[in-house]
């Protein structure tokens, strides 16, 4: 029997490509549908309550994501069939050569690394520190860039960015991260990944970074490590994400447009992310667990919403569905059960938490972790920097994190050129 596929794309998603490479090898026929370039396709996914791509069906059989064995199993390929490593389809060619330069950026630390004393060093590959190894490396800073995990980020697993300055095509966090990373690699800035354990700035001209390897030397540093969400998980949490869990309205609320959705916690992000799905989402419910808001949040922008209802001391405990996120079951002001019909969830719980342990006492953090920088982004450390989601910032967005990394990095230049004020990059 001849397979029926469909494929569901976005342009740019790195996971849609591996799908189409792989049936490309294993010599299946598809029809491709891209939801960026076809609206149709879009509302199809939206139908379908489904959030995100590669949706691949196969004789109509849902997989999300690439899941080779999974889509082996549905094709009716033989066990002993040996997978192959897909080719990139001829089709396909164009877009998978950026793909593949940037990709093979990041190296292994080596002797040579450790040998050397570079001018600047960027903590994190994500937006903030990529960007600033673009103005580091282009301003003649001998630069390294460290990330244990390149595309884990915030911005590489985001599904779709359509609203990066000067980037009118839709593409995925990480394409968008990639490019930034090339550019900076162009520039002359050397990628590894590894993991900094633990740093020492008590030196004033040479700071240092442990890693597994050793230590790495630098003559400024630019802390750009971003933010994590905790650790602890609610059930179905994790088995939704993509599929009707989220955590940025900027990224995901389209997907939303006229639904029901559920936002849940007390900080002020999460009172300005339900601001924004409510201009989308036919209702919005907003569950505020401890039953006041933390900080500044205000609460009066969310209740004069006619399409905003606020519960208070109402907590998420599970998050139901089949293919995506169908039901909540919440826990009320009384402490009862109580499963609600909707069709996303949006959690800020605790919000996200600087990844800066590692830091320790080296620089001044406040009591969440944040590292606390001056207007020019400067640390109290004369030559360390500290940007993106490693400092307060007003609203966690890759533009801001990336004028981070630009601000930070003519700060290290200023710094180490022992310069009496910053030198902007005009041509």
């Amino acid at each position: 029997m001849e397979n029926h596929v469909i494929v569901y794309t976005s342009q740019g998603c790195p996971y849609c490509k591996k799908v189409k490479e792989q049936l490309t090898a294993w010599g299946v026929p598809f029809e491709e549908r891209n939801v960026s370039e076809n609206y149709k396709y879009f509302e199809e996914l939206q139908q379908k309550k489904i959030f995100g791509t590669p949706a691949t069906y196969i004789n109509g059989k849902l997989v999300l994501g690439f899941q080779e064995a999974k889509m082996k199993k549905l094709l009716n390929l033989p066990e002993e069939t040996e997978v192959p490593k897909a080719e990139p389809a001829a089709q396909n060619n164009a877009e998978a050569k950026p793909q593949e330069k940037t990709g093979d950026i990041f190296q292994a630390v080596d002797q040579k690394i450790l040998d050397e004393i570079y001018d600047f060093v960027t903590i994190g590959g994500g937006p903030a520190g990529a960007s600033a190894a673009v103005y580091a490396a282009r301003g003649r800073l001998k630069t390294l860039v460290i990330d244990k995990a390149p595309a884990a980020g915030t911005l590489a697993i985001t599904h779709k960015i359509a609203n990066y300055p000067g980037v009118r095509e839709e593409l995925t966090g990480l394409e968008l991260l990639q490019r930034m990373q090339a550019q900076a690699h162009d520039f002359g800035a050397t990628f590894v990944r590894t993991n900094v354990l633990s740093v020492d700035f008590s030196d004033a001209e040479i700071k240092k970074l442990e890693v597994p390897e050793g230590t790495i030397k630098a003559k400024s540093v630019f802390i750009a490590v971003g933010a994590k969400a905790p650790s602890s998980k609610i059930k179905g949490e994790e088995e939704f994400t993509g599929r009707g869990v989220s955590y940025c309205s900027t990224c995901d609320a389209a997907f939303f447009q006229d639904r029901t959705v559920v936002v849940t916690g007390d900080n002020e992000e999460a009172v300005h992310e339900a601001e924004a799905l409510s201009k989308f989402c036919k209702e919005v419910r907003f569950l505020l667990p401890t039953g006041t808001v933390k900080g500044q949040a205000d609460l009066s922008i969310l209740e004069g919403k006619d399409n905003v209802k606020i519960y208070k001391k109402y907590r998420v405990k599970e998050i139901l569905g089949e293919n995506s996120v169908e039901k909540v079951v919440v826990q009320n002001d009384q402490k009862e059960l109580e499963t609600w019909d909707i069709d996303g969830v949006f959690l800020y719980l605790a919000g996200m938490k600087p990844g800066t342990d590692f830091l320790k006492d080296a620089v001044e953090r406040d009591e969440e972790g944040y590292v606390k920088v001056d207007e020019m982004l400067q640390t109290n450390v004369p030559g360390v920097f500290a940007g993106g989601d490693a400092r307060r910032t007003p609203i966690k967005q890759a533009v801001i994190s990336a004028a981070d990394g630009a601000i930070a990095a003519l700060g290290a230049d200023k710094h180490v050129n022992k310069r009496s004020q910053l030198r902007p990059q005009y041509s």
